[in-house]
């Protein structure tokens, strides 16, 4: 019975003895779910994207940091800035328009173009999903002798005839098989792309592609003279990653002091300004410089501050900054040497290995390394500089497995905790029933009904995306703090639990409470009235989803053109808060990123939820598709302008979110086989019966054969494309002693060109979504450089994967020009106290604000081209 009424919740309106039963009972009025909540929440929804459109093109010149970064910043490459040919308000819309969105894949990351490939293949599913369902479905359900009015009249509640139930077993069959192969192809498409992109000569030159990190490390692999004995002939060199708390907290420390002492210098520049200001309103002209000041007065207008420490008059502020920055250099350099000669580290250690071909590192990353049971695993490949979370690497075996399980535990209770606010909404979601049901919420039914439309309609969906919204963030927080090694690592932790949020919560949750106050409030007095309640009071909760995509689609896409938080945010800060040149600077060329472990389960879950509800209520799947259509473009429009990704999952999340895709069918077919037991319809509960079980077999088939070409690169591949012969058994001829290795081809004969139909390589996956067939399509643009290979000095080799707190030098003291020359004289002060300093690239105006080299980074001191490790 429990099953059924979580069946009932999701398609209300079908019973085992037909709508007879509740043919007399009223319907609630204001429903959530009528086409007055909708329009309700269309109408304020469609006004407030106009608005933020009208507003973004208006101002987005005027703001170029914040709206078109990607066109001009100079810490992006000149070959990878997105084209903007002038800067009219639509200029945007051109580029839009003729930039394809391979273009995202050459300049950007894999990521960011299966990103956008991901949101295509959602709106593609929810079309074909359109063309499927609605010629077949919506006149049966309207036709299907029910009492249902408005929306409900075209869902799977108004159809009372059980013979009319095999059309919707039909179309299951139908659609569900199509999104299952879509899926298969996608993955098979997804392995060949991921082969040819990490495989050709730009990505497998790097060194990241040559490098493994293994954790639980012995502390005899940390010895350089042991690499071979450890990793094989194939290992080049090894970089030991080992504990350095103290190291680290004295180099965060020394980096802050520079701050104070770049912010104490700043004000001696401005106080000798006003100084000057000062004098030259009295009309003494003695004084044009900061070197004609007089001594006593220079040292007034140096800067002082009272230390915590010491009862003792004010310290000059730099003199004192200068004094702490040697130290703490001092108490560094004792740190690392003690570091770099500790003996033991009781297997909380790491170690980066570099080999001397992809193809090594890709056979290194893929063998048992080590007998020792948790040595040398896990290890992880690919992985970049800046994406490891240092304090993580060394952490004992386990210690580590212990702190996975607790962040576990820490996850599935916030998914719980979450329960609770999240079915206070989908309860809101009836508003007009409670206020009906509970006195205390009568007030609730004096209102008027456009009012209660937009508070049943439009609040909960609203406020469903708002409680959403904070939870990838405290997962990613949760992984990070207990023990994930790279953030690439921890993002994709997130990507997997935060699915299992949005399918629990923002659809089943939430469907199930939006009914639960009928149910509750009645069900105590006569349970068997269940089923008959959910059918006449409870509105259909697959109608409280278009409010959604409404919400989402409209108000959501539109923001993340406007931007208006980061552009208030950059205002903000940078008029009260980046006083310095190095603030300025490093709020100037922060760009925003994406985090693909909350977006890809977000937009994932508008294509499950349609899904779900693709044989109940087919509507959903045209609200779905438009709502996916504006976020595809708005975040095309980010990732050509403003968004500079900082994960780089090298495909796996959208290997992930296919699969999550499979999540819907199995919902779906779940909720079918619920509502047709309850009609007692046993042949369509048989067909779905079987549907649910070649899904299951399905699911296991694909995942057994593609997992494996998922992780891995094919060793044959990596062999032919590094120059080796391929170790393949029965591949090998011997001559004369010699051992040739011969590749079978696999592919049959090309079909021609004049042949290859869009539909034939849809369906044709195995050979034209094959390694050599992507590595064709990536070449055939002329933005791909094949020869576009990194090369790196021996300096930037051996301190690549080193821990930066062995490695980083003091920062350059960055101080801004003025006409009273007092930097000049700062910058010779601080180089005379051996404390590197420059006042390039940054002035004072004559207006005494603070200006620096925007349009040419190559004259600021602290900027350092970007690495493509």
């Amino acid at each position: 019975m429990e099953a059924q009424q979580v069946f009932r919740v999701l398609a209300p309106g079908i019973s085992g003895e037909g709508s007879g039963a509740w043919d007399e009972k009223p319907k609630p009025k204001g429903s959530a779910h009528n086409l007055a909540a909708i329009v309700s929440a269309f109408v304020p929804t469609w006004f407030t994207a106009i608005i933020f459109i009208i507003a973004f093109v208006f101002i987005r010149n005027r703001y170029p940091k914040i709206y078109s970064p990607r066109t001009f910043i100079g810490t992006i490459p000149e070959k990878n800035r997105t084209p903007s040919a002038s800067r009219s308000y639509f200029s945007w819309y051109h580029t839009l328009r003729v930039v394809p969105d391979k273009f995202v894949l050459y300049h950007e990351n894999l990521d960011s173009y299966l990103y956008l490939r991901f949101l295509r293949t959602l709106i593609f599913l929810c079309v074909v999903g359109c063309c499927i369902t609605w010629p077949i479905l919506l006149p049966i359900n309207a036709t299907g002798g029910g009492t249902s009015s408005q929306l409900d009249r075209i869902s799977i509640g108004n159809v009372s005839d059980k013979k009319k139930l095999y059309a919707h077993a039909v179309v299951a069959y139908i659609y569900f098989g199509f999104v299952m192969f879509t899926v298969a192809r996608e993955r098979l498409w997804l392995i060949g792309l991921r082969q040819a992109w990490n495989l050709s000569k730009p990505m497998a030159k790097r060194l990241s592609s040559r490098t493994v990190l293994f954790l639980s490390a012995p502390t005899a692999t940390l010895d350089q003279d042991n690499t071979q004995r450890f990793f094989g002939d194939d290992a080049v060199r090894v970089w030991p990653a080992t504990k350095a708390e103290k190291l680290h907290s004295l180099v965060s420390s020394r980096d802050a002091t520079i701050e104070e002492l770049e912010a104490a210098e700043l004000k001696l520049i401005q106080n000798v300004k006003r100084k000057l200001e000062k004098s030259g309103k009295k009309g003494n002209s003695v004084f044009s410089s900061y070197d004609d000041l007089p001594n006593h007065m220079k040292k007034s207008l140096r800067p002082t501050h009272t230390l915590k420490t010491l009862k003792t008059p004010k310290a000059d502020s730099i003199n004192y900054y200068c004094e702490q920055i040697k130290e703490k250099e001092e108490e560094i350099q004792k740190a690392r040497y003690s570091n770099a000669n500790a003996e033991s580290h009781g297997g909380a250690a790491a170690v980066f290995v570099e080999f001397r071909t992809q193809a090594a590192a890709q056979r290194a990353y893929q063998q048992i390394a080590s007998a020792e049971i948790l040595a040398l695993t896990p290890r992880y490949t690919s992985v970049l500089p800046g994406e490891i979370i240092w304090k993580n690497l060394t952490i004992a075996p386990a210690k580590r497995i212990s702190q996975q399980g607790f962040a576990t535990i820490l996850v599935v209770a916030t998914i719980v905790f979450w329960s609770i606010p999240i079915s206070f909404v989908g309860a809101w979601s009836n508003v007009e029933y409670l206020a009906k049901t509970y006195e205390w919420l009568s007030w609730l039914d004096n209102l008027p009904e456009t009012v209660t439309s937009i508070l049943a309609g439009l609040v909960p969906a609203a406020l469903l995306s708002a409680l959403a919204s904070f939870v990838p963030s405290i997962f990613r927080s949760i992984f990070k703090a207990f023990g994930e090694p790279t953030n690439t690592s921890a993002e994709l932790k997130v990507m997997k639990w935060y699915f299992v949020f949005q399918v629990l919560q923002v659809f089943l949750i939430n469907t199930l409470a939006s009914g639960a106050a009928a149910v509750l409030s009645q069900a105590a007095s006569d349970p068997s009235s269940i089923p008959t309640i959910l059918a006449t009071n409870l509105p259909s909760a697959a109608n409280s989803y278009l409010t959604y995509f409404i919400v989402q689609g409209l108000t959501n896409a539109s923001n993340n053109m406007l931007n208006y938080s980061d552009l208030a945010s950059y205002i903000f800060y940078d008029k009260f808060f980046d006083k310095t040149p190095r603030q300025k600077y490093q709020s100037f060329t922060k760009l925003k990123g994406i985090q693909w472990g909350k977006v890809f389960p977000k937009y994932g879950n508008f294509l499950i939820i349609a899904i779900a509800y693709s044989c109940i209520a087919p509507l959903v799947l045209g609200f779905a598709a438009v709502g996916l259509t504006c976020f595809y473009f708005s975040y095309r429009y980010m990732l050509l302008f403003t968004v500079s990704p900082k994960i780089d999952t090298k495909g796996h999340c959208y290997t992930n979110a296919l699969q999550q895709i499979l999540g819907g069918i199995y919902i779906a077919e779940l909720c079918l086989l619920g509502l047709f037991g309850l009609r007692q319809a046993t042949g369509p509960s048989v067909m779905i019966g079987v549907l649910f079980l070649t899904t299951i077999l399905f699911n296991v088939m694909t995942n057994n054969y593609f997992a494996p070409l998922e992780k891995f690169l094919p060793a044959d591949l990596s062999a032919e494309e590094d120059g080796e012969a391929a170790p393949l058994l029965d591949d090998r001829e011997v001559e004369e002693g010699v051992v040739t290795y011969v590749h079978r081809v696999v592919d049959s004969t090309p079909i021609p060109p004049r042949y290859l139909t869009s539909l034939a390589r849809f369906f044709e996956p195995r050979r034209y979504a094959s390694h050599r067939a992507m590595r064709a399509w990536l070449r055939e643009d002329t933005e791909w450089d094949e020869e576009d290979v990194p090369h790196y000095s021996e300096d930037q080799l051996r301190k690549a994967y080193l821990d930066p707190a062995f490695t980083s030098q003091t920062p350059v003291v960055w101080v801004p020009r003025d006409e009273a020359k007092v930097s000049k004289r700062v910058v010779q002060d601080l180089v005379e106290k051996q404390v590197a300093a420059s006042d390039e690239g940054a002035w004072i105006d004559k207006d005494g604000n603070l200006k620096w080299a925007t349009d040419d980074f190559s004259k600021v001191p602290i900027f350092k081209p970007a690495v493509r490790w």
